[in-house]
């Protein structure tokens, strides 16, 4: 029988991270039209707010109930203004591993929200959740994603080399893909030992390889 994410909510001091609901469809659908999210992810652009609907309402729903993985808002706590999407894929229920990615608005940006988040999910994850292993994956060139992980405590594997694909802007202003590296971080029980509680990062977003 195929194991599944709880509908949850995770607290920390700053934020609360909890499902998509359809009150976050325009943030969301702004959110993914910023320039670094479509350098770095694989996020269709323009990003519709018809696209953000379907993800809310079909596309994270399905992912949840299948076990495949989990999709959370991550709110402010005192304004619960969305700052940025915690995603769980390519879930692992026999060895009990998953990867992690994330997304933060570019005004939340430098705010320590990526870092937080993702420490949250992590500690969530590894203690009620009883995981074994998290990985995450951050394009070569995309240094504010590499210090997330490395805040959290990740540890650098390796590299796979040009198995990334980012994008870059034309002279016509169009998006065209390059190739680039991508390195493998793990993050495991353990490694959580001696994580500060503040943390500050200045962005966040990992490739995401699995879109709606």
């Amino acid at each position: 029988m195929t194991s599944t994410f709880p509908n949850i909510s995770i607290s920390t001091e700053r934020l609360v991270l909890r499902p998509l609901d359809e009150d976050d469809i325009p943030a969301l659908a702004e959110m993914m039209n910023d320039e670094q999210v479509a350098a770095w992810t694989d996020v269709p652009q323009p990003y519709t707010e018809d696209r953000a609907r379907r993800w809310i309402t079909e596309y994270a729903p399905t992912q949840r109930t299948t076990g495949r993985g989990l999709d959370l808002a991550v709110t402010e706590f005192l304004t619960q203004r969305l700052v940025g999407i915690v995603q769980l894929g390519k879930t692992n229920w026999h060895i009990r591993s998953t990867e992690l990615s994330y997304v933060i608005a570019p005004w939340a940006r430098g705010e320590g929200y990526a870092s937080e988040a993702a420490l949250a999910t992590a500690q969530w994850l590894f203690g009620d959740q009883k995981f074994e292993r998290i990985e995450l994956r951050t394009a070569a060139d995309n240094t504010a994603s590499q210090q997330v992980a490395q805040k959290i405590g990740c540890i650098s594997e390796g590299v796979l080399r040009n198995a990334c694909i980012a994008h870059v802007r034309t002279e016509d202003g169009t998006w065209t893909d390059m190739r680039t590296d991508f390195i493998v971080w793990s993050l495991l029980p353990e490694d959580l030992d001696g994580v500060g509680e503040e943390l500050a990062d200045t962005g966040g977003f990992t490739s995401f390889s699995d879109w709606n």
